[in-house]
């Protein structure tokens, strides 16, 4: 047995007890007659002395213990413990004694180990960073290193969260009745929705598999077969740019119901939610709001709005139009905000929101500020243009009040709306509005069914081409499919989507129509999804689903915005493993087997 106990582990009730402990050095401290070293493994901290000779061990010590002249008089035991380094790896056996000075910042900071006896188990090279909980490394320079990265607490007790969350989701799902039920990760390629990641099959020349980006036709097969709740903890693949809350391979909470409407989808995973708020974190979330996706786009130009702090739209076309500023009377849509008690910005920090917008990931040409003093008047950007009573209606429509400030874009409208979005969550920030330990859930729902692309000059689906549409809106799908609404539904939480599903077509007919108005080819339709339409022959029943980021609950109950560091292995913003050097080259001889043409300039490997 390497270990009697773990790092984490020993209290003052251990006091002295005969232990063994094995992990990796923190940090050593020479003090000439006595050595401490931290010892460190993933449950914790414990510290290790090493006494020079008898003399040196103090008399609090000695009434702990026993025959202390078999070992320390041992010098090499001593002298062993000065070629310590840093992460070398050791079993240190001993006594737990009560510690003189007490380190409330650990578990085990009441006790400490007089050590008889140690054991280097393996040395280490000097690490390319201090594994501390505040690091020297870069990002890059730790994504090479992620097995040392891996150590530091932070990136641990994100791993934790992320293990416990699985379990606890596990736990809810099984207490409903759900089938967790693996489904394949070798399938088809289809057009609609992300690049696939392509695999090769040798024993079928020319001809290749895909990684899935979800499993959707799957569990709407099982659904068919009679499973009727079934979920998966499952990695889903898309080849797409990436992004901080985006990985080339991600988890999905992938589940599916059958003989439901929306209602019932909603109620179950918004049950699971507040279950893992409560399980996880120790908290009760607030309920969560259904807001449609027409209201959000208008109140906050965003289908995931975070709703922790007001600051909504508020449309001033008729009270700032036709008064002689043409940016404005040009515009399709004036757009106003609401920055309360913020009237006292300085000319310098009007100018920095000003230069924020126009920023090329905003796009917007200009701001326009109007500050509503405490006395009652008012200072604006264009007071050429309006006078004290036009920014009165303004304020007035924007329900303002003396001492805030009103902020302004104009345009098309919804590229104004977009803008707004982001200065909205801009100030939330600077503000202190967004607190990450405060978490205000909502469902959006009915999103369009189709969007136009424009380089394809045809509809796509927003969601999937097994999204139902709203049955009150069939008869647009002849005149009108931008305007069609689907029967879909996203979580939302704290402005990020932590995923989104819905309910299903489920008849063979309808499906077909849906493939039609997104441009197949019945020959298309059937090579494509033939299988999944001959099933539907079979009785389907109606069905519904969603799908949650994994990763993304993980960062979300973390209090953290990039997914990055709650998966142990993950990409880099090129989709590269640095530390295994992926994506790379492949042999002559392993893309004639299969029958894979490779261009003149391509590497490969010798």
């Amino acid at each position: 047995m390497y270990r009697s106990h773990t790092n984490g582990e020993l209290r003052i009730e251990n006091v002295n007890s005969e232990v063994t402990l094995c992990g990796w050095v923190q940090k050593s401290r020479d003090l000439g007659a006595m050595t401490f070293v931290d010892l460190r493994d993933r449950y914790g901290i414990t510290q290790l002395i090493f006494y020079k000779d008898p003399k040196s061990i103090t008399l609090e010590h000695s009434r702990h213990i026993a025959n202390f002249d078999e070992w320390s008089n041992n010098k090499e035991l001593f002298e062993s413990v000065k070629n310590l380094g840093r992460e070398d790896v050791i079993q240190a056996k001993g006594k737990v004694i009560e510690r003189e000075s007490i380190n409330n910042n650990i578990g085990t900071g009441k006790i400490e180990i007089v050590v008889t006896e140690l054991t280097i188990l393996n040395k280490s090279k000097t690490p390319p960073f201090t594994i501390e909980d505040e690091t020297d490394g870069g990002e890059e320079l730790r994504m090479q290193y992620r097995y040392l990265d891996l150590r530091r607490n932070p990136l641990q007790n994100n791993l934790k969260l992320r293990h416990r969350l699985s379990i606890e989701i596990r736990k809810y799902l099984d207490s409903i009745n759900f089938f967790e039920i693996e489904t394949p990760y070798l399938i088809k390629s289809t057009p609609e929705g992300a690049r696939d990641f392509v695999v090769p099959s040798r024993m079928n020349p020319n001809q290749f598999y895909a990684l899935p980006q979800s499993p959707q036709t799957f569990k709407q097969l099982l659904m068919v077969s009679g499973y009727d709740r079934y979920y998966q903890i499952v990695r889903c693949f898309r080849d797409e740019d990436l992004r901080a809350d985006r990985q080339p391979e991600f988890t999905q909470i992938d589940c599916e119901m059958a003989f439901v409407d929306q209602e019932d989808v909603l109620n179950t995973f918004e049950g699971m939610m507040d279950y893992l708020f409560k399980k996880v974190k120790g908290i009760e979330v607030k309920a969560f709001p259904r807001m449609d996706y027409a209201f959000a786009m208008e109140q906050y130009g965003s289908d995931k709005p975070d709703i922790r702090f007001g600051m909504t739209f508020n449309y001033i076309n008729e009270v700032a139009q036709n008064k002689g500023f043409q940016i404005f009377d040009d515009a399709e849509a004036v757009i106003a905000i609401v920055a309360e008690d913020c009237s006292t910005y300085t000319r310098k920090e009007l100018d920095k929101l000003v230069d924020f917008v126009k920023r090329p990931q905003v796009g917007a040409k200009g701001m326009i500020y109007v500050k509503y003093n405490e006395d009652g008047s008012f200072k604006s950007s264009v007071d050429k243009f309006y006078s004290q009573e036009d920014l009165k209606a303004w304020a007035d429509k924007c329900n303002a009040k003396a001492g805030d400030l009103i902020l302004v874009l104009s345009g098309d409208k919804t590229e104004t709306q977009n803008q707004m979005n982001v200065l909205r969550l801009h100030l939330g920030d600077e503000l202190g509005l967004r607190n990450p330990n405060e978490y205000a859930p909502l469902w959006v729902y009915d999103m369009p069914l189709f969007e136009w692309d424009e380089d394809s000059k045809r509809y796509h689906s927003v969601h999937h081409p097994f999204t139902s549409p709203k049955e009150e809106d069939m008869n647009l799908l002849e005149s009108d499919l931008g305007k069609v609404r689907s029967n879909s539904y996203d979580m939302v939480i704290n402005g990020t989507e932590i995923g989104g599903g819905s309910i299903r077509i489920h008849d063979k007919e309808v499906q077909a129509t849906m493939f039609k108005y997104l441009g197949f080819t019945k020959e298309e339709a059937q090579a494509q999804f033939g299988f999944l339409m001959n099933a539907f022959e079979y009785g389907a029943p109606p069905h519904g689903g969603i799908a949650l980021g994994f990763d993304r609950l993980c960062a979300l109950f973390g209090g953290q915005e990039t997914i990055r560091d709650f998966i142990a292995f993950p990409k880099n913003n090129s989709g590269r493993d640095v530390m295994i050097d992926s994506p790379s080259p492949i042999s002559l001889e392993q893309l004639d087997e299969l029958n894979i043409l490779i261009k003149p300039t391509t590497k490969f490997v010798e």
